[in-house]
Protein backbone atom coordinates (compact mmCIF):
# COMPACT_ATOMS: atom_id res chain seq x y z
CA UNK A 1 0.00 0.00 0.00
CA UNK A 2 1.20 3.80 -0.25
CA UNK A 3 0.27 5.73 2.53
CA UNK A 4 2.52 8.89 2.72
CA UNK A 5 1.43 11.39 5.83
CA UNK A 6 -1.70 12.18 6.26
CA UNK A 7 -1.76 15.88 5.53
CA UNK A 8 -4.77 18.75 5.18
CA UNK A 9 -3.75 21.63 3.93
CA UNK A 10 -4.15 24.62 6.08
CA UNK A 11 -7.39 26.83 5.00
CA UNK A 12 -5.00 29.57 3.88
CA UNK A 13 -3.76 27.68 1.50
CA UNK A 14 -6.89 25.97 0.23
CA UNK A 15 -7.30 26.75 -3.66
CA UNK A 16 -10.90 29.06 -3.76
CA UNK A 17 -12.92 28.29 -6.76
CA UNK A 18 -12.11 32.53 -7.70
CA UNK A 19 -8.19 31.45 -7.30
CA UNK A 20 -8.67 29.28 -10.37
CA UNK A 21 -11.49 30.97 -12.47
CA UNK A 22 -9.92 34.40 -13.25
CA UNK A 23 -8.27 32.66 -16.45
CA UNK A 24 -9.84 33.83 -19.75
CA UNK A 25 -7.15 32.18 -22.40
CA UNK A 26 -9.84 29.25 -22.96
CA UNK A 27 -13.73 31.63 -22.39
CA UNK A 28 -11.76 33.32 -25.76
CA UNK A 29 -12.60 30.76 -27.66
CA UNK A 30 -15.39 29.09 -28.74
CA UNK A 31 -19.36 29.74 -29.63
CA UNK A 32 -22.65 29.29 -26.87
CA UNK A 33 -23.33 25.19 -26.46
CA UNK A 34 -25.76 23.68 -24.24
CA UNK A 35 -25.67 24.40 -21.12
CA UNK A 36 -25.47 21.62 -18.23
CA UNK A 37 -28.81 21.30 -17.49
CA UNK A 38 -29.68 19.70 -14.33
CA UNK A 39 -32.97 19.03 -14.58
CA UNK A 40 -34.19 15.74 -16.28
CA UNK A 41 -33.37 15.28 -20.13
CA UNK A 42 -35.40 15.92 -22.90
CA UNK A 43 -35.51 13.55 -25.51
CA UNK A 44 -35.75 16.85 -27.99
CA UNK A 45 -32.54 18.29 -26.14
CA UNK A 46 -29.79 15.95 -25.56
CA UNK A 47 -27.83 17.34 -22.35
CA UNK A 48 -24.04 18.75 -22.59
CA UNK A 49 -20.92 16.78 -22.31
CA UNK A 50 -17.57 17.95 -22.09
CA UNK A 51 -14.88 15.47 -23.16
CA UNK A 52 -11.47 16.76 -21.11
CA UNK A 53 -9.20 14.57 -22.70
CA UNK A 54 -9.01 13.11 -26.29
CA UNK A 55 -6.26 13.31 -28.96
CA UNK A 56 -5.73 14.31 -32.97
CA UNK A 57 -4.24 11.37 -34.89
CA UNK A 58 -4.67 8.92 -31.92
CA UNK A 59 -3.24 5.69 -33.31
CA UNK A 60 -3.36 6.72 -36.74
CA UNK A 61 -7.05 7.99 -36.68
CA UNK A 62 -8.02 10.70 -39.50
CA UNK A 63 -9.92 13.72 -37.86
CA UNK A 64 -12.82 12.90 -39.81
CA UNK A 65 -13.31 10.12 -38.05
CA UNK A 66 -12.20 12.13 -34.51
CA UNK A 67 -15.18 14.10 -35.39
CA UNK A 68 -17.65 11.83 -36.28
CA UNK A 69 -16.79 9.48 -32.72
CA UNK A 70 -17.72 12.53 -30.32
CA UNK A 71 -20.77 13.13 -32.24
CA UNK A 72 -21.81 9.58 -31.50
CA UNK A 73 -20.69 10.06 -27.94
CA UNK A 74 -22.77 13.00 -27.38
CA UNK A 75 -19.58 15.16 -26.85
CA UNK A 76 -20.92 19.12 -27.08
CA UNK A 77 -17.23 20.23 -26.38
CA UNK A 78 -13.68 18.36 -26.57
CA UNK A 79 -10.03 19.45 -25.02
CA UNK A 80 -7.51 17.82 -27.32
CA UNK A 81 -4.45 16.93 -25.70
CA UNK A 82 -1.15 17.06 -27.78
CA UNK A 83 1.60 14.73 -27.23
CA UNK A 84 5.32 15.96 -26.22
CA UNK A 85 8.00 15.46 -28.64
CA UNK A 86 9.03 12.20 -29.14
CA UNK A 87 12.75 11.89 -28.32
CA UNK A 88 15.26 10.41 -26.35
CA UNK A 89 16.10 12.54 -23.04
CA UNK A 90 18.54 11.85 -19.74
CA UNK A 91 15.43 10.90 -17.60
CA UNK A 92 12.74 9.55 -19.85
CA UNK A 93 12.40 6.02 -19.61
CA UNK A 94 13.90 4.59 -22.19
CA UNK A 95 12.87 7.19 -24.60
CA UNK A 96 9.13 6.39 -24.41
CA UNK A 97 6.95 9.46 -24.12
CA UNK A 98 3.33 10.32 -24.76
CA UNK A 99 4.04 11.01 -28.63
CA UNK A 100 6.03 7.52 -29.27
CA UNK A 101 3.33 5.34 -27.11
CA UNK A 102 0.23 6.94 -27.86
CA UNK A 103 1.00 8.19 -31.34
CA UNK A 104 -0.96 11.24 -31.25
CA UNK A 105 -0.11 14.66 -32.83
CA UNK A 106 1.29 17.41 -31.22
CA UNK A 107 0.70 21.06 -30.07
CA UNK A 108 0.30 22.68 -33.48
CA UNK A 109 -1.97 20.00 -34.85
CA UNK A 110 -4.66 20.13 -31.71
CA UNK A 111 -3.99 23.99 -31.81
CA UNK A 112 -5.36 24.13 -36.12
CA UNK A 113 -7.67 21.50 -35.13
CA UNK A 114 -9.45 23.41 -31.89
CA UNK A 115 -9.39 26.50 -34.83
CA UNK A 116 -11.10 24.71 -37.30
CA UNK A 117 -13.31 23.41 -34.93
CA UNK A 118 -14.28 26.46 -32.73
CA UNK A 119 -16.74 26.46 -30.13
CA UNK A 120 -16.65 22.51 -29.64
CA UNK A 121 -13.00 22.07 -29.65
CA UNK A 122 -10.25 23.54 -27.05
CA UNK A 123 -6.46 22.33 -26.89
CA UNK A 124 -4.23 21.93 -24.69
CA UNK A 125 -0.17 22.70 -24.49
CA UNK A 126 2.65 20.18 -23.15
CA UNK A 127 6.01 19.06 -24.03
CA UNK A 128 8.64 16.69 -22.47
CA UNK A 129 9.31 18.08 -19.50
CA UNK A 130 12.94 18.00 -19.35
CA UNK A 131 13.81 19.56 -22.97
CA UNK A 132 15.95 23.13 -22.39
CA UNK A 133 13.26 24.90 -24.07
CA UNK A 134 9.93 22.69 -22.98
CA UNK A 135 8.30 26.01 -21.06
CA UNK A 136 8.80 28.35 -23.93
CA UNK A 137 7.10 25.66 -26.43
CA UNK A 138 4.48 24.99 -23.51
CA UNK A 139 3.96 28.79 -22.83
CA UNK A 140 3.80 29.73 -26.54
CA UNK A 141 0.66 27.23 -26.62
CA UNK A 142 -0.97 28.62 -23.64
CA UNK A 143 -0.52 32.33 -25.18
CA UNK A 144 -2.99 31.05 -27.86
CA UNK A 145 -5.12 30.19 -25.23
CA UNK A 146 -4.43 26.54 -24.23
CA UNK A 147 -6.91 25.41 -22.17
CA UNK A 148 -4.69 22.74 -19.72
CA UNK A 149 -0.58 21.09 -19.92
CA UNK A 150 -1.45 17.73 -20.87
CA UNK A 151 -1.02 15.21 -20.74
CA UNK A 152 2.30 14.68 -18.76
CA UNK A 153 3.33 11.72 -19.56
CA UNK A 154 6.97 11.10 -19.42
CA UNK A 155 9.37 9.22 -17.08
CA UNK A 156 10.28 11.41 -14.82
CA UNK A 157 10.29 12.07 -11.36
CA UNK A 158 7.30 13.89 -9.95
CA UNK A 159 9.11 15.84 -8.11
CA UNK A 160 11.95 16.92 -10.20
CA UNK A 161 13.17 20.04 -10.93
CA UNK A 162 11.56 19.82 -14.38
CA UNK A 163 8.17 18.65 -13.34
CA UNK A 164 8.17 21.71 -10.33
CA UNK A 165 8.51 23.88 -13.40
CA UNK A 166 5.69 22.94 -15.34
CA UNK A 167 3.77 23.37 -11.53
CA UNK A 168 4.98 26.72 -11.76
CA UNK A 169 4.11 27.31 -15.54
CA UNK A 170 0.49 25.72 -14.57
CA UNK A 171 -0.23 28.14 -11.78
CA UNK A 172 1.29 31.28 -13.75
CA UNK A 173 -1.46 30.41 -16.45
CA UNK A 174 -4.35 29.56 -13.87
CA UNK A 175 -4.85 25.94 -16.12
CA UNK A 176 -4.61 22.34 -14.81
CA UNK A 177 -1.82 19.78 -15.19
CA UNK A 178 -3.21 16.38 -16.60
CA UNK A 179 -0.37 13.78 -15.56
CA UNK A 180 -0.54 10.05 -16.22
CA UNK A 181 0.47 8.17 -13.67
CA UNK A 182 1.97 4.94 -14.13
CA UNK A 183 4.08 2.44 -12.14
CA UNK A 184 8.10 2.57 -13.34
CA UNK A 185 6.99 3.73 -16.67
CA UNK A 186 5.38 7.45 -16.66
CA UNK A 187 5.44 9.90 -13.35
CA UNK A 188 7.72 8.13 -10.77
CA UNK A 189 6.80 8.63 -7.06
CA UNK A 190 3.41 8.51 -6.45
CA UNK A 191 3.15 7.71 -2.85
CA UNK A 192 5.33 11.07 -2.70
CA UNK A 193 3.06 13.26 -4.47
CA UNK A 194 1.42 14.87 -1.83
CA UNK A 195 4.44 16.74 -1.51
CA UNK A 196 3.84 18.82 -4.59
CA UNK A 197 0.00 19.08 -3.62
CA UNK A 198 1.47 20.41 -0.93
CA UNK A 199 3.97 22.92 -2.19
CA UNK A 200 2.02 24.02 -5.06
CA UNK A 201 -1.43 24.53 -3.84
CA UNK A 202 -2.16 27.17 -6.40
CA UNK A 203 -2.02 24.67 -8.88
CA UNK A 204 -4.47 22.29 -9.86
CA UNK A 205 -3.79 18.73 -10.61
CA UNK A 206 -5.89 16.44 -12.47
CA UNK A 207 -5.16 12.54 -12.04
CA UNK A 208 -5.20 9.71 -15.03
CA UNK A 209 -4.22 6.05 -15.71
CA UNK A 210 -3.64 3.08 -14.26
CA UNK A 211 -1.76 3.40 -10.75
CA UNK A 212 -3.73 6.49 -10.42
CA UNK A 213 -7.14 4.58 -10.19
CA UNK A 214 -5.78 1.10 -9.08
CA UNK A 215 -5.03 2.97 -6.02
CA UNK A 216 -8.96 3.80 -5.13
CA UNK A 217 -8.20 0.45 -3.03
CA UNK A 218 -6.93 0.41 0.27
CA UNK A 219 -5.30 -2.56 0.30
CA UNK A 220 -3.80 -2.40 -3.35
CA UNK A 221 -0.89 -3.20 -2.59
CA UNK A 222 0.84 -4.46 -5.35
CA UNK A 223 1.50 -1.52 -7.56
CA UNK A 224 2.56 -3.81 -10.58
CA UNK A 225 -0.75 -4.92 -10.97
CA UNK A 226 -2.27 -1.89 -13.50
CA UNK A 227 -6.08 -2.90 -13.87
CA UNK A 228 -6.64 -4.90 -10.45
CA UNK A 229 -9.93 -6.60 -10.02
CA UNK A 230 -12.51 -7.41 -6.95
CA UNK A 231 -13.80 -5.50 -4.36
CA UNK A 232 -12.41 -2.06 -3.64
CA UNK A 233 -11.84 -0.97 0.12
CA UNK A 234 -12.28 3.11 0.41
CA UNK A 235 -9.36 5.23 1.41
CA UNK A 236 -6.43 4.32 -0.55
CA UNK A 237 -3.91 7.09 -1.88
CA UNK A 238 -6.15 8.41 -4.77
CA UNK A 239 -8.97 8.48 -2.26
CA UNK A 240 -7.29 10.50 0.11
CA UNK A 241 -5.77 13.06 -1.98
CA UNK A 242 -9.21 13.57 -3.76
CA UNK A 243 -10.76 13.96 -0.13
CA UNK A 244 -7.41 15.96 1.50
CA UNK A 245 -5.96 18.49 -1.38
CA UNK A 246 -8.36 21.26 -3.21
CA UNK A 247 -6.03 21.53 -6.00
CA UNK A 248 -6.35 17.43 -6.62
CA UNK A 249 -8.71 16.29 -9.51
CA UNK A 250 -9.31 12.82 -11.39
CA UNK A 251 -9.98 12.07 -15.07
CA UNK A 252 -12.50 9.14 -15.28
CA UNK A 253 -10.92 8.47 -18.59
CA UNK A 254 -9.51 5.25 -20.82
CA UNK A 255 -9.89 1.83 -19.60
CA UNK A 256 -8.09 2.36 -16.02
CA UNK A 257 -10.73 4.84 -15.38
CA UNK A 258 -13.51 2.69 -16.52
CA UNK A 259 -12.02 -0.59 -14.41
CA UNK A 260 -12.29 1.21 -10.96
CA UNK A 261 -16.05 2.06 -11.94
CA UNK A 262 -16.87 -1.57 -13.06
CA UNK A 263 -15.28 -3.70 -10.74
CA UNK A 264 -16.82 -2.95 -7.50
CA UNK A 265 -19.95 -0.89 -8.33
CA UNK A 266 -21.02 -1.35 -4.65
CA UNK A 267 -17.92 1.15 -3.89
CA UNK A 268 -18.64 2.61 -7.26
CA UNK A 269 -21.58 4.68 -6.08
CA UNK A 270 -20.72 6.14 -2.73
CA UNK A 271 -16.72 7.00 -4.27
CA UNK A 272 -18.56 8.98 -7.04
CA UNK A 273 -20.77 11.05 -4.24
CA UNK A 274 -17.92 11.46 -2.14
CA UNK A 275 -15.81 12.99 -4.71
CA UNK A 276 -18.80 14.75 -6.93
CA UNK A 277 -17.03 17.68 -7.37
CA UNK A 278 -13.83 16.33 -8.12
CA UNK A 279 -13.89 13.84 -11.34
CA UNK A 280 -14.38 14.74 -14.59
CA UNK A 281 -14.81 13.06 -17.87
CA UNK A 282 -12.62 11.92 -20.20
CA UNK A 283 -12.71 9.95 -22.87
CA UNK A 284 -8.98 8.90 -24.35
CA UNK A 285 -10.63 6.48 -26.35
CA UNK A 286 -9.01 5.80 -30.35
CA UNK A 287 -11.79 3.48 -31.80
CA UNK A 288 -13.27 4.84 -34.58
CA UNK A 289 -17.19 4.78 -33.48
CA UNK A 290 -17.64 6.24 -30.61
CA UNK A 291 -20.38 3.20 -29.17
CA UNK A 292 -20.22 -0.16 -28.43
CA UNK A 293 -17.95 -2.45 -26.41
CA UNK A 294 -14.62 -1.35 -27.72
CA UNK A 295 -15.26 2.52 -26.93
CA UNK A 296 -14.00 2.71 -23.60
CA UNK A 297 -15.54 6.47 -23.85
CA UNK A 298 -18.64 5.67 -24.16
CA UNK A 299 -18.68 3.07 -21.80
CA UNK A 300 -17.94 5.41 -19.03
CA UNK A 301 -20.53 7.68 -20.00
CA UNK A 302 -23.21 5.26 -19.69
CA UNK A 303 -21.47 3.79 -16.56
CA UNK A 304 -21.40 7.27 -15.07
CA UNK A 305 -25.19 7.36 -16.06
CA UNK A 306 -26.13 4.08 -13.93
CA UNK A 307 -23.64 4.61 -11.01
CA UNK A 308 -24.65 8.44 -10.27
CA UNK A 309 -26.68 8.45 -7.06
CA UNK A 310 -28.63 11.41 -8.85
CA UNK A 311 -29.44 13.10 -11.75
CA UNK A 312 -27.34 16.28 -10.24
CA UNK A 313 -24.31 14.16 -9.83
CA UNK A 314 -24.51 13.14 -13.31
CA UNK A 315 -24.36 16.52 -14.58
CA UNK A 316 -21.52 17.66 -12.26
CA UNK A 317 -19.53 14.20 -13.47
CA UNK A 318 -20.10 14.64 -17.44
CA UNK A 319 -20.40 18.34 -17.57
CA UNK A 320 -20.37 21.23 -14.88
CA UNK A 321 -17.09 20.24 -12.97
CA UNK A 322 -15.25 20.79 -16.19
CA UNK A 323 -17.50 23.48 -17.32
CA UNK A 324 -16.14 25.11 -13.76
CA UNK A 325 -12.35 24.05 -14.76
CA UNK A 326 -12.17 25.08 -17.44
CA UNK A 327 -14.55 28.14 -17.55
CA UNK A 328 -16.11 27.04 -20.70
Amino acid sequence: MLIPPGSNLPDKNRLTRRDFLVSSVTSAIGLALPACKTSAPSSETPEAIIDIHQHVGYSGRPDAVLLKHQLAMGVTRTILLPAGRAVFTATTHDGVSNGLQAKCSGNYACYRFARLHRGRYLFGANEVPDLPDAAKEIEKYLKRGGAIIAEQKFGIECDSAAMQRIYELAADYHVPVLMHWQYKMYNYGFERFYKMLEKFPRTIFIGHAQTWWANIDKNHADQTVLYPKGKVTAGGLTDRYLSDYANMYGDLSANSGLNALMRDEEHARPFLERHQDKLVYGSDCSDWIGSGPQCSGAQTIAAVRRLAPSHGIERKLLCENARRLFMI
